[in-house]
């Protein structure tokens, strides 16, 4: 959308500058994002020939040569241990949906420079002009030796779920997804301490969740690993069960191993009694459905920028409200959790990022604050200076006890 019609000028200027570009004083996100928001920064200086000697040739032939004798060697001496690509083929970009991948750039730079502010790990992204999935794998796989790790983002479902699959089979450095995985551990860490503080265990929770996509199915997978009593995932036309004809491949193994108690109907049917509502779809749910949950439920309304309930409505029902953004408490935020993750991961070299590591990252996350806990507070401030190392050290040791860890 053209600046203009975002904010119009006062002066009824165009706010474009003489190049037609969006004047940078017309708007403060223009004025940010002027110029890119991230740089490559050189670790070693270049003052004379004897320091460009060493970085460059003669010096770096020796470096070059003993990697090709022992390859192993890249990570101690290129920056491969320490970069993440973060790939987006910009289908699916942060709330604005299929927009290109020119389109999708602040955005992963944003994602970019997250990594490094809190977790310090370098990222470069990387936006991909295809949408075909096989050429998504070919392109990552190629470019893979430049990397310690992949973090896809805003790629679409359901492709975003094979990519993610065919680039972990192939690979051997982690994979990551972070719309699918990220959300999960975060939501996942924010509901162990909700439960404390409602004096329930995992287990004693029904959960309902709102949207069968990318994030949908990744927390019902992350859910039943930690034990929860029962889950159902409703998409547009309700409960994902193995009664419906029309789901996809990836749906019908969701209905698989979710919905114990065989709910069928509508997401209103479903969230009669339920204790956990977790909304990552958008839409409304009538305040009638809210209202026939249990008593002390615990609604986790995660669209941007409106949720599924607003906080006003779930308070009159709900013991702890989430949402997604910023100016609520307990905001179900990314960057708690793929930033440490990454960097335990890449710490001790692992090839992969399991399950055991994702669900350590959501202990480690509730235990910040699991002395804390009250209704506004179940899940840490992403500037908790605690939840990086937090979850580093989690992730590094259970790479370790999974047997995935290279040093």
């Amino acid at each position: 959308m053209a600046a203009e019609i975002v904010n119009p000028r006062s002066d009824n200027k165009s706010g474009t500058d003489a190049d037609g570009a969006p004047d940078d004083a017309f708007d403060p996100a223009f004025a940010l994002h002027r110029g890119g928001k991230m740089a490559i920064q050189a670790t070693v200086p270049v003052r004379d020939k004897d320091d460009l000697s060493l970085a460059y040739t003669p010096g770096v032939a020796k470096v070059c040569s003993a990697i090709a004798e022992q390859p192993e060697l890249v990570h101690d001496y290129t920056w491969k241990s320490q970069v993440v690509a973060v790939v987006t083929d910009g289908t699916a970009v942060l709330g604005l949906g299929d927009i290109g991948p020119e389109a999708s750039l602040p955005v992963m730079e944003g994602k970019a420079i997250l990594f490094k502010q809190f977790g310090g790990v370098d990222a470069v992204p990387i936006a991909l002009a295809t949408t075909d999935t096989d050429e998504i794998i070919e392109t990552v796989v190629r470019m893979a030796p430049s990397f310690g790790g992949v973090n896809l983002e805003d790629i679409s479902a359901p492709r975003c779920f094979e990519i993610e699959r065919r680039l972990q089979e192939a690979l051997d450095i982690p994979v990551f997804h972070d719309d699918q995985h990220g959300t999960a551990v975060v939501t996942l860490a924010a509901l162990r301490n909700a439960a404390k503080l409602t004096d329930r265990s995992l287990g004693q929770l029904r959960a309902v969740i709102s949207g069968a996509g990318a994030a949908g199915v990744a927390i019902a997978k992350i859910l039943i690993e930690a034990g929860i009593g029962d889950v159902a995932v409703c998409d547009r036309k309700g409960i994902v069960s193995t009664d419906r004809a029309d789901l996809t491949d990836v749906k019908r193994e969701v209905a698989g191993f979710t919905n114990k108690g065989r709910l069928t109907g509508s997401l209103e049917d479903a969230l009669d009694g339920a204790d956990v509502f977790i909304g990552v779809s958008g839409g409304t749910v009538p305040e009638e459905a809210v209202a026939k949950m249990a008593k002390d439920s615990l609604i986790f309304a995660m669209a941007n920028p409106t949720p599924e309930i607003h906080p006003d409505i779930a308070h009159k029902y709900a013991a702890v409200v989430a949402t997604g953004r910023s100016d609520y408490p307990n905001q179900i935020n990314n960057v708690l959790a793929f930033p440490g993750i990454f960097a335990g991961a890449m710490q001790v070299r692992a090839s992969q990022i399991t399950e055991g590591m994702k669900l350590a990252a959501a202990e480690a996350l509730a235990a910040v604050v699991a002395d804390e806990l009250s209704a506004d507070r179940v899940i840490p401030s992403p500037f908790d200076e605690r939840v990086a190392p937090a979850v580093t050290a989690a992730v590094a040791a259970a790479a370790r006890a999974e047997g995935v860890a290279r040093r």
